[in-house]
């Protein structure tokens, strides 16, 4: 039996949507943690405590995805050891190695994988067998499916469409912006929306009829031609000064307007 899942929701690819439930891929369950009501305790130094120690050079492509936990630069603190630290960043560089190794951190320690980044190292600390969990647990129980040929075609074409060079800069997190922009709704006292968002219905039943009519949703949506601008990326909000100034009484106060000077008619006296 399968653990509870850690998410539900839906799997969405154009206008194709599934039900779908999420697990966590790790877990810290099993790992001893305690609070140090002593600081004498710090005198039980693991070894490595502060030295990373390189036990051995294994190929990347056989470090599992599922390890890498958090990522680190690691950089020469003097000139006299660059030469030491350059000599080993272009050994795993020629030699296209990962070198594995032992270091402490917050009182804990780690093996991390030290690989070369530019001109210093990328260091990636990796989970322990024991925090991955068992795929076979997830997965086992998913029947084998025989994949029309014609529906395959027909999603291979929509990933065709939506095939893309990757750029964390275009990423945007939604929630963040819709939650900037209610508080911004309140601050000014306007009135904030409840309604929620509609949830796409599955559509597994009618897959073909999806798949198709995905389609021509990107044949209308296509890119638009060279030379003309696209949609400009999305501001920070993070670095907007929406919240650094308050709004008398809720409301946004109106800029007065200058009153027009009168006009005095002038009266001619005739000469006598």
């Amino acid at each position: 039996m399968a653990p509870r899942p850690y998410w539900k929701g839906y799997l969405k690819l154009s206008l194709v949507a599934c039900p779908v439930s999420v697990f966590t891929a790790t877990t810290s369950s099993e790992r001893v943690s305690f609070r140090q009501i002593n600081r004498k305790i710090e005198a039980l130094e693991v070894e490595s405590n502060h030295t990373i120690d390189i036990d051995s050079f294994v190929p990347r492509a056989q470090i599992d995805e599922r390890y890498l936990d958090s990522s680190y630069y690691i950089a020469p603190n003097d000139q006299v050891g660059r030469e030491a630290f350059a000599v080993i960043r272009e050994a795993m560089r020629g030699k296209d190695m990962v070198a594995l190794g032992r270091i402490v951190l917050a009182k804990r320690e780690r093996v991390i994988a030290l690989q070369p980044w530019e001109n210093g190292l990328l260091g990636t600390t990796l989970r322990y067998a024991y925090e991955v969990r068992n795929a076979a647990e997830y997965f086992d129980e998913i029947p084998a499916t025989k994949v029309p040929k014609d529906m395959l075609q027909l999603a291979e074409h929509i990933l065709d469409s939506k095939a893309g060079d990757f750029d964390p800069a275009s990423f945007v997190d939604h929630y963040e912006e819709a939650v900037v922009e209610m508080l911004k709704h309140k601050q000014a006292g306007a009135p904030v929306s409840k309604q929620k968002a509609a949830q796409p219905a599955s559509n597994v039943v009618n897959l073909m009829d999806a798949l198709k009519r995905s389609i021509a949703a990107e044949k209308s949506t296509a890119k638009p031609a060279a030379g003309k601008k696209g949609k400009s990326k999305p501001e920070d909000l993070r670095k907007q000064p929406q919240f650094k100034f308050a709004i008398a009484g809720g409301k946004a106060k109106q800029p007065k307007t200058a009153a027009a000077p009168a006009t005095k008619a002038k009266s001619k006296r005739k000469s006598a």
